[in-house]
This record gives structure tokens, C-alpha cells and sequence, in this order.
């Protein structure tokens, strides 16, 4: 007596493929006929594979490209290397047109942005993710001040000073450390009561390490960013340039007189 083997899923999709012989075919029919939630499952997948075949059936039916001709692959195989000198000159043209294309895309490709520019633009970066936080833009409060100085101070191996804006109508709020591509920098945070909210950045700098104040833009975050005695610093805020530039003024003035 033969008894008949289990249908496996191998059975199941050469069923889809319609590759399986008359007997194998008839013992997975009755298979499916026994076990209705396969036989949907393979209908749902015998229904993908004929509208795949439908979608696929204009390009399967182009000829072959000239190129992919079996007699071309051969006979190109079996032709000769190109000759040393035309490999030669083939490197020399390349080489210039990569010479040229450097060239061209020397701005695209110049170095990362440093110095001043370089933090005016880290100081936007941190605005834009700390200033419009609503529940924790500072990690310590202004009644830790001293606090907040000495864990910056020690971070960045540099002294440093917070300046009292209130008299402009900027109360000091706090501030945290933030990373930033030149090493680690403080942040310190201000805000006018009515919404509007300045941050200060302050880090060593590499570059430029004394340098006059220069108004940056990015996007709609203006800012005026200095540098003196090897640390850089810049004040950045939504308010008006000629509103900013007076708060960047008095805050090097205090820095100047505290360092």
C-alpha cells in the first residue's frame, strides 16, 4: 500500500506555478479542499503572481538588447585588452576632468564652516532646539547661577561670565551644556517676559580666537558673534538687528570687565 507523502509549501506554490505533475496536482487539490484557509491563502497569492504577470508582461515580451546578445558577451571576452597607450591616455583625460570638476565644485567641497561664522551658526542651531521649549530650555535655573558657571567653566576649561541683561528687559533664565562640532559649549538663555527669548553661546575657539563683533543671519535668527582671549561668543535671538546689537554690546562690556 503507498501512502501518499504530506504537501508541504513546496508543493503548495509549484500548485501557483502550476509546475507540479497530474498525481501531485490532484493530492494538493484535495488537500485544499480539506483545509480552507490555506486554499485562501494560496488563491490570494495565485492572484498577486497572475497580476504581477500581467503588470510585467510588455516588457518580458521586448526583445533582447543587442548588447546582452549571448555570440556579443562571448566575442567581447575574447578580444584583445586595450592597448597600454590608449589605457594611458584614457588616465591622463580622466585625471583632468577630475582636475577641472574639483575645480568647479570647490565651493560645494570647501572646508566646514570655523571661526565666528562657525558659531554663529551653532549658536542658531541651539536656539532652534532649546528656545522654543516650553517645559525645560535650561537644564539649571538661574537660582543656580554659580552653579551653572562653575559646570561650564570646568567643561570648557575656560572661565567664564553670564551677563546681566535685565536692564534691556532680558532677564537671565539659565543654561546647559550643548554639543557642538568644535567640542562642547555653553549655553546661556534670556527672555524678555513677553515671549521673546535670546541664547548666548560661549566656547574656545580655535580659530579666530580674537576677533570683532559681526552680525550673522540664519534664517529668521539674527545674532552678533565676537571673539576675545581664545573664546568665542554669540548672542543670537529673533529680535531686530538694532535691538540686538545694543544687548550684544553691553554683554561684551561685562565679559570684558569680568575676565
Amino acid at each position: 500500500m503507498t501512502v501518499d507523502r504530506p504537501i508541504t509549501e513546496d508543493d503548495l506554490q509549484a500548485h501557483i506555478d502550476g509546475a507540479l505533475d497530474p498525481k501531485r496536482e490532484a493530492a494538493v487539490e484535495r488537500y485544499l479542499a480539506e483545509h480552507p484557509d490555506v486554499a485562501r491563502r494560496i488563491e490570494t497569492q495565485a492572484g498577486q503572481r497572475a497580476a504581477l504577470r500581467a503588470a510585467f508582461a510588455p516588457i518580458a515580451e521586448e526583445p533582447l538588447p543587442p548588447s546582452l546578445n549571448l555570440d556579443r558577451l562571448i566575442a567581447a571576452r575574447r578580444r584583445p585588452a586595450v592597448p597600454t597607450w590608449r589605457a594611458a591616455a584614457a588616465a591622463v583625460i580622466l585625471l583632468a576632468a577630475g582636475g577641472t570638476s574639483g575645480w568647479l565644485l570647490r565651493d560645494t567641497l570647501a572646508t566646514p564652516e570655523s571661526g565666528v561664522t562657525a558659531l554663529a551658526r551653532e549658536a542658531a542651531d541651539s536656539y532652534a532646539v532649546f528656545a522654543v521649549d516650553r517645559s525645560r530650555p535650561v537644564e539649571i535655573r538661574a537660582e543656580a547661577t554659580d552653579q551653572l558657571v562653575r559646570w561650564i567653566s570646568n567643561r570648557l576649561n575656560r572661565s567664564i561670565a553670564v551677563p546681566d541683561l535685565s536692564a534691556s528687559g532680558y532677564r537671565f533664565m539659565g543654561g546647559r551644556l550643548v554639543p557642538t562640532p568644535h567640542g562642547p559649549a555653553g549655553m546661556l538663555m534670556y527672555d524678555d517676559d513677553r515671549g521673546t527669548r535670546l541664547v548666548m553661546l560661549v566656547r574656545p575657539m580655535e580659530a579666530e580666537q580674537d576677533a570683532p563683533m559681526a552680525p550673522s543671519r540664519n534664517g529668521d535668527i539674527a545674532g552678533y558673534t565676537w571673539a576675545q582671549g581664545g573664546l568665542g561668543y554669540s548672542l543670537v535671538g529673533p529680535a531686530a538687528p538694532d535691538v540686538l546689537h545694543p544687548l550684544a554690546d553691553a554683554a561684551r562690556r561685562q565679559i570684558s570687565g569680568a575676565i
